[in-house]
């Protein structure tokens, strides 16, 4: 996971978004604007074909603004499911909401919602990792009931180290 505002990731540590919010599943029309938003989030920013080759993933949402537009697309998360010997395992793998749209609840929301559709597509238990610097997202996701499990030594290219975090689903 990541600093900046958004978390791999990251998110951020807002109270529940407005209903002017709907989160729905990522879509091929939304790859321009997810890469946007993970450009301004992340020092180390995913490559456009990492997000295609996931659009089929069951946790791959986009938070988007329902007002004027209808479209402003607000921030993402992506989500798949390992199997494991009938324990499969979630893995959020990234997270980041619109600079201008943090602190709303969004990155809560979409992680949640993520969660949800991690259990139904069979996980038992969900990870991700998290800058261990990244005190907000930290915050958040101990709010959400991950715990730490390990830490990984220069998980980030940056050489910050990570910290692995698991919920039950």
């Amino acid at each position: 996971m990541d600093p900046s505002g958004g978390e791999r990731r990251g998110a951020d540590g807002g109270g529940p978004a407005g209903p002017a919010v709907t989160v729905r599943p990522a879509g091929r029309a939304d790859l321009l604007d997810v890469l946007r938003i993970e450009r301004e989030s992340f020092a180390e920013p995913w490559p456009y074909a990492a997000f295609e080759s996931l659009l089929d993933a069951p946790a791959f949402l986009v938070a988007v603004d329902d007002g004027a537009d209808g479209r402003s697309l607000l921030g993402y998360v992506v989500g798949d499911v390992t199997p494991n010997h009938g324990r499969d395992i979630g893995h959020i793998k990234d997270l980041a909401v619109r600079p201008d749209a943090r602190g709303a609840g969004i990155g809560r929301r979409l992680l949640r919602e993520a969660l949800a559709e991690l259990s139904l597509s069979g996980a038992v238990v969900a990870k991700l990792e998290v800058r261990e610097g990244n005190d907000a997202a930290r915050s958040l996701y101990r709010d959400e009931g991950f715990e730490p499990t390990r830490q990984v030594p220069r998980y980030y290219g940056d050489g910050e180290d990570a910290l692995l975090l698991v919920t039950e689903l």
